[in-house]
Formats: C-alpha cells, structure tokens, sequence
C-alpha cells in the first residue's frame, strides 16, 4: 500500500492583462500586483499553506509569480516550507 507522505505543488503564474486592454505598461503592472495580491488573499482565506519564491516584474507589465503551495490539507508540507 503507498500513501503521500509529503507534497507540494509548484507553480510558474504569469498575470498578465489582455495585449488590447488600452493600459500603459506601468498601469498593467498596477493591475497585475493587484491581481497577484487578490490571489495571495484568496490562498489566505483558504488556509492553504503557500511560499513566494519569486515574483518578478515583466518588461510588457506582466508580473511573473513562482509559488509552492500546499497540495491539500493532509499532506505534510513541512520539509518544503523550511526556514
């Protein structure tokens, strides 16, 4: 019998606004931090366990997010979210 003993997730988000949305690249930016901090506070509500190891800006405004995140509530996550 095998059973998860621990597990993540791990996962590369682009947030990026549509190429004929009219913003200018400093506004899409502002829209996609908004966006990435609308996503975090959804994870938060959730209760899900999760790690920002990057997130970094693009040159067209799109803002780049890496993100390993707790696979669900029974799974050990500890040995991924050290210190």
């Amino acid at each position: 019998m095998k059973r998860v003993k621990a597990a993540c997730v791990l996962q590369t988000l682009i947030f990026a606004q549509k190429d004929d949305c009219g913003l200018t690249r400093e506004q899409q930016y502002k829209v996609n931090c908004e966006e990435v901090e609308r996503y975090k506070a959804a994870m938060d509500r959730a209760h899900t366990r999760y790690q920002i190891t990057e997130q970094t800006e693009q040159p067209d405004g799109s803002v780049l997010v890496r993100v390993r995140k707790q696979y669900n509530d029974r799974a050990d996550v500890s040995e991924y979210f050290k210190a």
